[in-house]
């Protein structure tokens, strides 16, 4: 049977974690607002010490340990944030942390738990096999398993969230809580809903890890198929019981996005934020960028960015990425001449239709049956999709005879 968490609870843990856990802001953006047609606000718990939101559940776990036992010792499974977040707040409270991380898991996160004095297990290709793991190792090595979504100290940590939200903003019409295993979600509609229910709760997870939305749908949490996807730290397999029964309820709309969609949304919080955001922190802003809340233009609406823990080298991919969606990065082949002088008309070109080259190779062997013309594969910088279709268009005109990878068929 799940077990209950109340907004007493939720309170109690606020009092409990108050100065070991940063109180973060809720500011409006002056730059998406205008793009996404409503007040909107951010939560910022990726300015958190370890940088996402799950130092408040862990700290909340390990005190509440703290008192039950006389010398814990704590396991848990985590692709990064949960397992950096209790190896924080261990090593400031004197308890041993082992984390259990999947073999994909960001190296900063692996190498910031093993220095923050953690042992760390890599194993297995998501968190329901990490779980699976650690589970073996609780009896034998005499552990306390903590669930990093689950817990009902977890579950009223994350709504210290919720809490502080209501005091930072009186009359906000939704929050939008980006979904894993819906500890998050369940901990901020609690609070809120006990407080304001006239507050929708809006849950957002990637398509290619929608297990709360399988939950809803099955009326019970159960195994979702999850494939690898940017927000790395939702991508969890099967919600918690205790998530479900309490969040379920009250979550008044659940909304999936794409890869591209996250890809974009990192992007518009890393230039117009100056907020490097994970892919799991960036979901909800998705949602509106992709229009998925434009019932709420005109209104006021928060959402939280719980976490910023993205290794730097996934970083530059996805903001390449998302500069492709944007049509600011853009890839085609084209034929030339390969006479002397081909290539420099085909690259003056280019230059007067105002695109900066970043790659270009010569294929004369497999990309055209043309002997007396060579395939170029392009890499160009270009201000927006409509600039790329007048490049294609003028290409074309001068018998180039191009195919854009990258712009949609319907273009």
């Amino acid at each position: 049977m799940p077990t209950p968490v109340t907004i007493e609870d939720i309170r109690a843990a606020a009092n409990r974690i108050s100065g070991g856990v940063r109180r973060t802001p809720l500011l409006l953006s002056e730059w998406l607002s205008p793009i996404v047609g409503f007040e909107f606000y951010l939560k910022r718990e990726h300015r958190q010490g370890t940088g996402s939101f799950k130092e408040r559940g862990a700290r909340n776990a390990l005190m509440r340990l703290a008192i039950e036992q006389d010398e814990p010792k704590v396991i848990a499974a985590s692709a990064g944030n949960h397992a950096l977040a209790l190896s924080s707040h261990g090593k400031q409270l004197g308890i041993p942390v082992t984390v259990v991380m999947p073999t994909f898991a960001p190296m900063i996160k692996v190498e910031n738990c093993r220095n923050l004095g953690a042992t760390v297990i890599l194993h297995g290709e998501h968190i329901g096999e990490c779980k699976e793991h650690a589970e073996t190792l609780v009896q034998s090595q005499g552990l306390t398993y903590i669930n990093g979504y689950d817990a009902p100290d977890i579950i009223a940590g994350a709504g210290t969230i919720g809490l502080e939200i209501l005091e930072q903003s009186q009359d906000l019409d939704a929050v939008v809580v980006p979904v894993g295993g819906g500890g998050l979600i369940a901990g901020i509609a609690l609070a809120i809903k006990s407080i304001n229910p006239d507050i929708d709760i809006i849950g957002v997870e990637p398509d290619h890890a929608a297990s709360f939305t399988a939950a809803i749908k099955a009326g019970k949490p159960v195994r979702a198929d999850v494939i690898p996807t940017l927000a790395d730290g939702l991508a969890v397999p099967r919600v918690g019981d205790n998530a479900f029964a309490i969040g379920a309820p009250l979550i008044d709309e659940m909304i999936t996005v794409s890869e591209q969609e996250i890809a974009l949304a990192i992007l518009r919080l890393a230039e117009m934020e100056k907020a490097v955001v994970e892919g799991a922190g960036a979901v909800g802003v998705a949602a509106a960028l992709a229009g998925k809340l434009d019932k709420y233009k005109g209104k006021r609406v928060a959402t939280v960015l719980c976490g910023g823990n993205i290794d730097t080298t996934m970083l530059g991919r996805i903001i390449q990425r998302g500069m492709a969606v944007d049509g600011r990065l853009c890839r085609f082949s084209a034929h030339i001449s390969d006479r002397p002088g081909g290539l420099a008309i085909f690259t003056k070109m280019l230059a007067d239709q105002g695109v900066s080259v970043i790659d270009i190779a010569h294929d004369r062997v497999f990309g055209n049956d043309e002997i007396a013309s060579v395939s170029v594969e392009c890499e160009v910088e270009t201000r927006n999709r409509e600039h790329i279709r007048g490049l294609r268009d003028r290409l074309n005109e001068a018998g180039f005879n191009t195919k854009f990878h990258d712009l949609p068929s319907e273009a």
